[in-house]
């Protein structure tokens, strides 16, 4: 453990996603607020499969760059330590290796040396299955029994990281800690559990500060700062004109997760049955206490994605009046003559290969639920075709071959053929490879460094 720091332990968490926009004035507030460290998130799996898949960033270079140099700035003036989990968006070992060419940099134009560590907790399909064998890994709801054709599936796979990993980095004279995949509230829980804040109201508080501003009041911020003890925790926004509210605080332990009083993470359960959620005199900020911290075995949680089919997609816009009469029923009968179509023109080995969707933003694109009777008919709809196949070969025949039909399939069939307002030329745009999370399950460990490597840069 290292030497403790004076309670309670003041973390500054800029924004809720490197490269979602730190902003410089909200960053020296929290400085000008006594911050020990800076924390953060840089990524998650809400933007789907395709970053961890491909070990691309959804965030450009560019807005990474911008944030982290804000970040390093205040790091080179202040010396406290700069933590970022799930680097470039997935965490998987590209991503890792991404930001922290992007820090390599950054660290070079600002012409200091902080000692780096790097934390990968990506896993080798030969390492998970195993695990599997071994009988350590099992499914979350709702699947089933592990298959080693499922891992085989995986391009990559990330074990999710909870505090270890970063303390031990931080014991070690971290400067700055670029993290692999990892819980989004273990990347903010780390620092002040190893300065000797309680490991309920770390836990607590990283939950609560994960998305930023988010669990303030007015969320065009970025930031909070979480002052941290060991049995409570104040959340105070960045941004001077902003505040908190119970509400919004309290309400955070529902993002992205079912359950408003249990959360399990690495090692454990945080539970805020009991919390209580105050308004302090200052009017901005949120005192919460009483969370509990109980330990169980060490499990952590295994993200594995792959590729899969290939699709091309194209997009029109209608304002035909017979088509916006019936929606639900055009669709229905559009969808048939392109099937129709696309069994015409591809060979029989084929015919049972391929999925052809057609979405009317406007009416039901979203859910693709039964509209209810007497919705008014919308004022015009988008509809976007979507070709799955096995090939993106196969996908562009199809859509190929549905091109008359897409935009010109009447809504009467006795009238004169519409024309619909096509949005590019050409019309089909090849969208590649469909990726896809093959893995919700968990894996139970002895030692939480046990999946986790870590390197250091050496500058």
């Amino acid at each position: 453990m290292s030497e403790e720091l004076t309670l309670p332990i003041k973390l500054l968490v800029p924004c809720g996603s490197l490269g979602a926009g730190v902003r410089e004035d909200e960053v020296e507030y929290g400085l000008s607020r006594g911050a020990h460290a800076i924390a953060t998130d840089a990524g998650s799996t809400d933007s789907g499969a395709a970053y961890l898949a491909t070990g691309k960033s959804k965030n450009s270079r560019g807005a990474v760059k911008r944030d982290l140099m804000i970040l390093m700035k205040a790091h080179a003036r202040t010396g406290i330590p700069v933590i970022i989990g799930t680097s470039g968006q997935a965490g998987g070992d590209l991503n890792v290796d991404w930001t922290r060419d992007i820090l390599l940099e950054i660290v070079a134009e600002l012409g200091i040396s902080p000692k780096i560590a790097l934390l990968y907790s990506e896993q080798t399909r030969d390492d998970i299955k195993t695990f599997n064998t071994a009988g350590r890994i099992r499914p979350l709801p709702p699947l089933g029994v592990l298959e080693n054709a499922t891992v085989d599936a995986c391009d990559h796979i990330v074990a999710l990281m909870g505090v270890e990993p970063y303390i031990a980095a931080l014991e070690q004279g971290a400067d700055v800690i670029l993290g692999g995949r990892s819980t989004d509230p273990a990347v903010l829980a780390s620092f002040p559990i190893w300065k000797g804040a309680g490991w309920g109201a770390s836990w607590h508080a990283g939950k609560v500060g994960e998305c930023g501003a988010q669990c303030t009041e007015k969320r065009d911020s970025a930031g909070v700062l979480l002052s941290i003890g060991k049995d409570s925790f104040d959340v105070e926004p960045l941004a001077r004109d902003n505040y908190c509210a119970r509400e919004g605080v309290s309400a955070h332990m529902l993002y992205e997760n079912t359950d408003p009083y249990i959360l399990t993470e690495p090692g454990g359960q945080l539970d805020v049955t009991q919390v209580t959620y105050e308004e302090l005199d200052d009017r901005r900020s949120v005192r919460v206490t009483g969370a509990v911290w109980k330990p169980r075995p060490y499990t952590m949680k295994l993200e594995g994605a792959g590729g899969g089919k290939f699709q091309t997609i194209m997009l029109v816009g209608i304002q035909d009046p017979d088509v916006l009469r019936d929606v639900s029923g055009f669709h229905d009968r559009f969808l048939e003559a392109l099937y129709l179509r696309a069994r015409q023109t591809l060979p029989p080995e084929e015919h049972d290969d391929f999925h052809i969707s057609i979405r009317m933003y406007g009416w039901n694109a979203v859910d693709g639920r039964p509209v209810p009777a007497g919705t008014p008919a919308p004022r015009e709809l988008g509809v976007l075709f979507i070709a799955t196949a096995r090939t993106q070969e196969i996908a562009n025949a199809i859509t190929h071959a549905c091109n008359p039909y897409f935009f010109h399939y009447p809504a009467v069939m006795d009238k004169e053929l519409p024309s619909y307002g096509f949005a590019f030329s050409p019309a089909d745009v090849p969208r590649g490879q469909v990726y896809e999370f093959k893995l919700n399950h968990v894996v139970e460990v002895s030692d939480p460094l046990e999946l986790v490597r870590t390197k250091w840069v050496n500058l």
